[in-house]
Parts: structure tokens; sequence; C-alpha cells
């Protein structure tokens, strides 16, 4: 991908508009281009194997080969690319099946240009994570796993506030917002206090990388940190939920 001006997308779907609107949807995301079509998984094998793309866009219901199928060769004869499915498939043993062959995304039948925007931007964070040097570190990891976050959080998405709608649109660089809802969740389901090691832990990522979270939120003033000197040793810093974002979350549970 390095020595490429885009990253190269193959649409694998039999409804010729669906390829359409797919292919108009992802030429608006800067960076990106589809090299080609396929109205089957047979075709469309053959195609990853010609054209080498990057991602496949991965129907599910297609004559010839369906998605899960074409996702299970895919893997078996090693094809370097990621896929991301596009169906109208909403039952979970399909999602299930999808994600164990590596899918890298699932969007379902009908969406919008802005649920394309954001898995592609979010691949080509990864994508640019990935090609950084030889060397990695925990932090490097969390950023790069966790970017994937909205598959393994569906159906437990932390409920949006106004707040966190606008927290989405200026976050740092390596920050992501999937991640930064999960710990507004985890905060309001304690009360709305916690240290950088209990979010750590609760959302599963490194202490650094929670701290980071926490950090943003105390600059733009959603938490504010405490300082407990209270028993032997070093003293706590504890975040702060601030009385306006606890009711928020309340509200909208």
């Amino acid at each position: 991908m390095a020595n490429k001006d885009n990253i190269h997308v193959l649409l694998i779907e039999d409804d010729p508009m669906v390829q359409e609107v797919n292919r108009m949807f992802i030429e608006q995301v800067e960076g990106f281009k589809v090299v080609g079509k396929a109205g089957n998984g047979v075709d469309g094998l053959r195609l990853i194997e010609e054209l080498r793309p990057d991602i496949v866009f991965l129907d599910i219901f297609m004559p010839s080969l369906d998605g899960i199928g074409t996702l299970q060769q895919i893997r078996a004869i090693s094809l370097p690319v990621d896929v991301i499915v596009v169906t109208a498939a909403t039952d979970t043993e399909t999602l299930r099946t999808m994600i164990r062959y590596g899918a890298i995304d699932y969007i379902i039948k009908p969406f919008k240009l802005e649920r394309v925007k954001q898995t592609l931007e979010r691949y080509r964070s990864r994508a640019h994570l990935l090609e950084q040097g030889k060397l990695i570190t925990q932090e490097a990891v969390d950023e790069i796993l966790l970017s994937s976050e909205g598959l393994k959080e569906i159906g437990h998405e932390a409920p949006e506030t106004p707040s966190s709608l606008h927290m989405n649109a200026d976050l740092p660089k390596g920050l992501n917002p999937n991640t930064l809802k999960q710990v507004l969740k985890v905060m309001s389901g304690h009360d709305g206090t916690m240290s950088a090691e209990e979010v750590a832990e609760s959302v599963g990522i490194a202490r650094v990388t929670a701290r980071r979270y926490l950090e943003y939120l105390e600059k733009i003033n959603v938490v504010y940190l405490e300082v407990n000197y209270g028993g032997i040793g070093r003293p706590v810093n504890r975040y702060v939920l601030r009385h306006e974002q606890k009711d928020q979350n309340k509200q909208k549970a």
C-alpha cells in the first residue's frame, strides 16, 4: 500500500445498483479507489488474485458462491486482503461467522455515507500505524486493535450524549470515539469516579492509554481530577465525572 496513491477496493456484490452506490460512497472518501467489481464469489476470488486490492467490500447473499463461502476461500488460500462485509443479514450467527473468518467490519444495508466513511477512515489510520516501523509499543497495539472496536462492541455501545457527540468531532490523534464512549460508560457505572488503572481494567486497554482518554476528558471539562491522600503510600489520582455528564448518561441509559 505504501507505494500507491490510493487504497484499492474490490466490490463483490450481485446487485448492480448496490455496486454503484458502494462505488460512489467509497470514492467520496479521499484516498480510496474502486478497482474492480464482481457479481458473485467465484468471479470475486479471481479478481482478488488478479487485481490484488487492499480491501474487499463483500456481500453475503449471492449466486454461485455466497459471501460466507467466499470469505472462507479467501482465508483458506491466504489471500492478503482485508474484508468488510456489506449485507442485509442481521442474525448474530452470520455476524459471528464473518468475524471468525477475519472480517474487519460489518455494515448492514441500508447504510449511509457516514458509516462507510467512518470505517474507511478507521482502516486508513490503522494501515498508517502498521507502516510506521518494525517495533511497536503496547499503546500502538491498543490503537490498532481498538480501531476495530465497533465489531467487538455491537449491541453494547455506550449512550451518545450531546457532549460525547461534540467530543468525537475533534479527538486528538490516536484516540478512538468508540473507546471514549466506553470510558464514559464504565465511569457512569462506577458512580462517576475511577482511577486510570480501574478504567484500563474495565475497558480492556493499557493504563497509559486509559490515562490519555481521562486527560482528554479533563481538558474538555467532562471530568475533573481528584487527588486522594488517604492511607499509606502514594496519593491516588481519581477522575470524577461532572454532575451534568452523569445526569445525561442516566437519562440516556
